[in-house]
């Protein structure tokens, strides 16, 4: 079993600081929109290949379905639904972030940029600077983050 870290709280109030600075927390939509849409619930996710969930996500746009985000954790890949286009997250949950590989084995310089550009364009700003700048290098286990932590950054609760 990989090793787990914490992303520094300090940097969590840095993304937060950002947001409000930026004025980047903005809701997904209204209540009763999101109450007429069939969801999508994600439960434990500790991830999968890039591509398939870049996929699956397109999918779940075209049918026009919310995504809820409500498991105790959501890691790797799973967190490519924050890309969804009604999603709304738990603030228990647990997001974890690494770089892409090969089921561990590292990737060419030219995939791991083009899989990097890929899942960075699920997150919003900052995280996706903060992904591409810090979580993206991580090899060994994941950076967290918690779904509290992601509210303050504009993402919508369930």
């Amino acid at each position: 079993m990989p090793h787990h870290r914490s992303a520094p709280r300090r940097f969590a109030r840095f993304l937060v600081a950002m947001v409000a600075m930026a004025g980047l927390a903005m809701p997904l939509g209204g209540a009763a929109q999101a109450q007429q849409m069939q969801s999508y619930i994600i439960g434990d996710d500790r991830g999968g290949p890039v591509g398939q969930r870049a996929r699956e996500i397109e999918r779940l746009r075209a049918l026009g379905l919310a995504v809820e985000i409500r498991g105790q954790v959501c890691y790797s890949a799973c967190t490519m639904y924050l890309g969804a286009e009604n999603v709304c997250i738990s603030p228990a949950t647990i997001f974890g972030f690494h770089g892409p590989s090969d089921n561990g084995v590292p990737l060419d310089a030219d995939a791991f940029e083009r899989f990097s550009q890929l899942m960075a364009r699920h997150y919003r700003e900052p995280l996706r600077s903060w992904f591409l700048q810090t979580a993206r290098y991580q090899r060994n286990g994941v950076l967290r983050i918690s779904g509290a932590d992601l509210l303050s950054m504009g993402y919508r609760a369930c």
